[in-house]
């Protein structure tokens, strides 16, 4: 019934435009009585985006499933890729509205409030992760902010795209700028079997010859990780 409501709306939406669209339209095309449209949804913006209150449910358990030793930074982070998840799972649909919110002014009202229900979720959590800071509150509001606002990033270039573009790469590389900005930790391995950089640090007498400290660099690296060849015959740096 509620997915028969939605394919209805938007098939009357395309037609005639959102304005030019009521509820009886909707549920005169879908087969039902307008109880039954009430039941499902509020008001007929609510049509129109009507996963989001299951996205923020899913949010708002993930958030909660942490442990507590966990990046706050990160998990937030995760937290925002499960909504463009929810766009990505029906890319014709979330294409459709991105057009119908770009036309109709009360429906972009409508997404800024739905936005602003999302920043608030991480901004809660954040607060609570952050709460043994001075400055825990102002953190937790500006990385909530920076959290939604890369992920708009993300969603726009894949709605411009048509939804063609990789959406996986767009989240990830805009997630990947707000934790180099805002996390305290160290990055972490990539889930998908990637690794952060390494950073080798030898210590070394100052006496001791170049030729043993590339040894030492190379052994650190392991085989495949070769150091140049001139570099090994590189001139000693004066000793004093």
């Amino acid at each position: 019934m509620r997915e028969a409501l939605v394919a209805a709306a938007f098939e009357l939406f395309l037609e005639r435009g959102f304005e030019q669209t009521t509820i009886d339209d909707i549920v005169s095309l879908a087969g039902v009585g307008r109880r039954s449209f009430f039941r499902y949804f509020p008001a007929k913006e609510d049509v129109v985006f009507p996963d989001h209150e299951r996205s923020l449910a899913e949010m708002t358990e993930f958030l909660e499933s942490g442990s507590g030793e966990e990046d706050p930074v990160r998990h937030a982070c995760g937290a925002a890729r499960l909504v463009l998840r929810m766009y990505a799972e029906q890319p014709s649909f979330s294409v459709q509205r991105y057009r119908l919110t770009r036309k109709v002014p009360g429906l972009r009202a409508y997404e800024l409030s739905v936005v602003w229900r999302y920043e608030h979720t991480l901004a809660h959590y954040l607060r609570g992760r952050f709460a043994d800071r001075p400055d825990g509150a102002l953190r937790a509001d500006v990385i909530a902010a920076a959290v939604v606002s890369a992920h708009n990033h993300a969603l726009r270039t894949w709605l411009r795209s048509g939804g063609e573009s990789d959406w996986v790469a767009e989240v990830d590389s805009a997630m990947a700028f707000v934790t180099g900005t805002w996390s305290d930790r160290p990055a972490e391995a990539d889930p998908e079997g990637g690794a952060a950089d390494d950073v080798v640090v030898l210590v070394a007498s100052r006496r001791a010859p170049l030729w043993r400290m590339v040894q030492g660099i190379e052994s650190a690296l392991g085989d495949t990780r070769r150091v140049p060849e001139d570099a090994r015959d590189a001139p000693q740096a004066p000793q004093g």
